[in-house]
């Protein structure tokens, strides 16, 4: 299993209903596909963060699935230009020596795929963790 977790700071203006409309879709994401095994969206609760969601997938195909799904990037499109610093995490169980670089390939790939997630990430005041493309987001600020 692959709990991949990202916890958000909003930006100062953010309008709340654009922000309470991209946590419906983070939840519908959740429930609409398959491969997600359960999910949870809501407050953080430490002084860092405002809100954060994590996403159960059973393996690396289930990730891939997740990660690619064309609500997962209208979610990006409408949500980054709102948060100012973001953290992504994955915690797994999976025995796989290599499902580090397996999980880190999935985050490349998709970079590659659709380039203009880098200027959206790259808006952000930090962004840190898994999914990190290399050389033009912030690591942090």
């Amino acid at each position: 299993m692959i709990y991949h977790q990202v916890r958000l700071a909003l930006r100062p203006d953010a309008p709340a209903d654009q922000v309470q409309h991209v946590l419906g879709l983070m939840r519908e994401l959740g429930d609409k596909l398959d491969v997600v095994e359960y999910h949870l969206v809501g407050r953080d609760l430490s002084d860092d963060f405002e809100y954060g969601a994590i996403y159960a997938l059973k393996d690396v195909d289930a990730y891939r699935t997740y990660m690619y799904d064309p609500l997962h990037r209208q979610i990006d499109s409408l949500g980054l230009p709102l948060v100012a610093n973001m953290t992504s995490h994955d915690l797994t169980d999976d025995p796989d020596p290599e499902i580090d670089a397996k999980i880190a390939q999935v985050h490349s790939d998709r970079f590659t795929d659709h380039p203009e997630l880098l200027d959206l990430v790259g808006g952000l005041g930090s962004y840190e963790g898994s999914g990190v493309p290399d050389g033009d987001a912030p690591k942090s600020a």
